[in-house]
């Protein structure tokens, strides 16, 4: 994969300029190296923190596996496992046949302990999606661990109640290992959630929405050497829901709360209900809407979450119903056959899972008309409200980039750099000209350690976001430009933003951005 560096004498001496710039806010050691126990390579050596005392202590694990996903040979996979040390072990939930990893349910305010050892044949660290912990608990590939060593992540869960998830985040080699099975939900409840009595227990269902592709022995397919898999991103040929493929739901005549994460490496997803009730839409990445909202569609890029309200309760015994992907233009100008397998297309239409009623059961729930207080965005307190930060998502020497640059292990540039404590607007454009405009494509923006708020979209309009409540991940079309206030508070250090298409993040569409403390 592709990890180069800014090749003109220009950028590498703009690119010391910021190493030495952060060396004067007091982090140079941060940068460097290795030397802090905790903060480095040799993770093995951490010590847990005599003073922080965990609710919750958990040892992780990625190590390889085969699991059986099809009659015949069993499918060599990467899995994450977990065991409780300390605390209830209901608070880990294997998914009975999947690759997935357990789904971690955890309550705010909770300090959670998790020693993570990798046990698969490659670099990894495990960064924890949407959650705001410290920079050095955060998953930043400077931290990754050779096979046979461990990670120790302690902090405390400080989001408000939402669908959260973990997955591998080393440099140039996260889309291999995202979809070779490592990935896992973590959801937060609060007090706030837990008031207004929605559906729970079986009720309550969390699904991952993937795409894979198999040969003829069951085995997982990835990249089969052809360019535009990596300048597009990879796309399998069946979809699989929780690490099944064919997926049904069985339900009873009662609501349901489904929490959707598009857990694919590229695709995108054009959600609709295949009998045209409308999406009852209760949550976004952040966690609950302050009120439900309908769409007759919503689209759902790589690593955003939407929770759905459903209600079967009009539905008779024998009904059946499935959750679509509508057809879209995707702008993937790129096209033309991927090796030997036909992936199906970004922007197809599928039936990714289907709904079947098989109980009767009494009882009607009602769907609260509030659901939580979310404080408004002020674009006054922006410290730049009159001079946003700008973000060109451009191809630069046949690779993504942003800015015009690619991923630097340790750098940050000018615009990068943030105060602690302060709020900011950015802007991210995918909007090229001339020739290179035939070559854009959808980017999902993804921002480490932060929720933030859409203020608004320019350009191309498409119908079906759901820019409500707070996101951590946000999708832009060929054409769009979009702006988001971000509140950069508690946590300074070194976080990242990037594409989250996982083939042009390994390519080094990603950036740092540095949390300064003075």
């Amino acid at each position: 994969m592709a990890n180069q560096t800014p090749d003109t004498s220009a950028e590498r001496g703009n690119a010391r300029r910021q190493f030495l710039k952060l060396a004067g806010f007091g982090v140079l050691g941060l940068l460097t190296g290795n030397f802090f126990p905790g903060m480095g390579r040799f993770a093995s050596a951490q010590d847990p923190d005599t003073q922080f005392v965990p609710d919750l202590d958990i040892s992780l694990s990625a190590r390889p596996d085969k699991i059986a996903i099809f009659p015949g040979a069993r499918t060599a996979v990467w899995r994450y496992h977990a065991t409780i040390q300390k605390g209830d072990s209901s608070r880990i939930v294997e998914i009975p046949g999947s690759y997935l990893g357990p789904i971690i349910n955890v309550h705010r305010g909770e300090k959670i302990r998790i020693r993570f050892t990798n046990l698969i044949p490659q670099e990894s660290i495990v960064h924890w999606h949407g959650l705001h912990v410290p920079a050095v608990m955060d998953g930043h590939p400077r931290y990754v661990i050779p096979q046979g060593q461990s990670y120790l992540y302690e902090f405390e869960v400080n989001n408000r109640a939402g669908t959260y998830w973990y997955h591998p985040h080393p440099h140039g080699r996260t889309g291999p290992q995202v979809y070779g099975g490592l990935a896992g939900l973590f959801l937060v409840s609060d007090d706030e959630e837990q008031a207004l009595g929605l559906p729970e227990g079986e009720y309550d269902v969390p699904m991952v929405i993937q795409d894979r592709t198999f040969d003829m022995n069951n085995q997982l397919v990835y990249m089969s050497g052809h360019m535009m898999e990596r300048m597009s991103g990879f796309l399998g040929d069946l979809i699989m829901v929780n690490g099944m493929p064919y997926f049904t739901l069985p339900v009873s005549t009662r609501c349901y709360r489904l929490r959707l994460l598009n857990g694919s490496n590229s695709r995108i997803y054009k959600l609709a209900w295949e009998d045209g009730r409308p999406l009852t839409i209760i949550g976004t990445d952040g966690g609950l809407l302050e009120k439900p909202i309908q769409r007759r569609y919503a689209f759902l890029g790589p690593a955003e979450r939407l929770e759905i309200w459903v209600d079967f309760s009009d539905d008779a015994v024998g009904f059946e119903t499935f959750l679509a992907s509508l057809p879209f233009d995707a702008g993937d100008r790129f096209g033309g056959p991927r090796g030997q397998h036909q992936a199906l297309p970004n922007g197809a239409a599928f039936s990714i899972f289907k709904i079947k009623v098989v109980k009767q059961e009494a009882g009607r729930q009602t769907l609260p008309a509030q659901l939580s207080k979310i404080s408004p965005p002020r674009q006054d307190e922006a410290v730049n409200h009159f001079n946003p930060k700008q973000f060109f998502l451009t191809m630069r020497h046949m690779q993504w980039s942003i800015n015009g640059r690619v991923f630097q292990m340790d750098a940050v540039a000018d615009d990068e750099i943030v105060r602690l404590g302060s709020k900011e607007i950015w802007e991210f454009h995918n909007t090229n000209g001339g020739m290179m405009n035939m070559m854009n494509m959808a980017h999902p923006i993804h921002l480490h350690g932060k929720q933030f708020h859409v203020i608004e979209r320019s350009g191309v309009h498409h119908d079906g976001y759901v820019d409500e409540g707070l996101k951590d991940t946000v999708l832009l079309m060929p054409g769009e430009g979009i702006k988001i206030l971000v509140d950069f508070a508690d946590y300074p250090g070194l976080f990242l933003y990037h594409c989250h298409n996982l083939e042009h993040e390994d390519m080094g569409m990603m950036r740092n951005y540095y949390v300064a403390s003075k």
